[in-house]
């Protein structure tokens, strides 16, 4: 499935980006006029980079130099580590191209605060920025608590859980006994 109503804001936003950093356009020039595919399953976008290093929606017709899919599963594990998303896709065609794309993926980020600066003046707009970062963290640390929380509660409180410890030990003592056992059969025959 193409997305035509997402496919004029693509580029449109990876343009935004690129004309931040010049060097990003630079290491894209080479490869003005090669078109990448990102196939989500669900969604397909064709992106095609053009004369001066910026990105332009492609055709359907256009020839694609690499194709980059993306199972629909792993989504939560790219967003999760954007740093990784390269590890969890499938990539065809042109290997230079795909490493160039990964390579400003990783790197590029978007200045949320000079951007937001051109509306709210720039210590305001730093000030939003740190503190939409601290409530981030925030929420990151309160669920992380949660789930350590929860998961006391079923180790301890109310024993739905065991701990890997545990079974260790435990498998340890009944390994033990079964040996005595067997000893002490084995001792058991001799006096007979």
């Amino acid at each position: 499935m193409n997305l035509p109503f997402f496919s004029p804001m693509l580029p449109h936003a990876v343009n935004h980006l690129l004309s931040q950093e010049s060097w990003a356009r630079a290491q894209l020039l080479p490869h003005a006029g090669k078109v990448a595919c990102l196939d989500a399953g669900v969604a397909t976008i064709r992106l095609k980079v053009t004369a001066d290093g910026m990105a332009a929606s492609a055709s359907v017709g256009e020839p694609i130099a690499v194709t980059i899919r993306i199972r629909p599963a792993d989504l939560p594990l790219i967003l999760q580590n954007p740093e990784r998303a390269f590890s969890y896709v499938k990539i065809d065609g042109d290997a230079d191209f795909a490493n160039t794309i990964s390579t400003l993926s990783r790197t590029v980020r978007w200045d949320v605060a000079g951007d937001l600066s051109h509306v709210v003046g720039d210590v305001a707009a730093q000030r939003v920025v740190d503190g939409a970062t601290a409530a981030a963290a925030t929420v990151r640390s309160t669920g992380q608590k949660l789930m350590e929380n929860v998961a006391e509660y079923f180790l301890e409180e109310d024993p739905m859980l065991i701990r890997p410890q545990a079974v260790t030990d435990f498998t340890a003592d009944v390994t033990r006994l079964r040996d005595d056992v067997e000893r002490l059969a084995k001792r058991i025959e001799r006096l007979k």
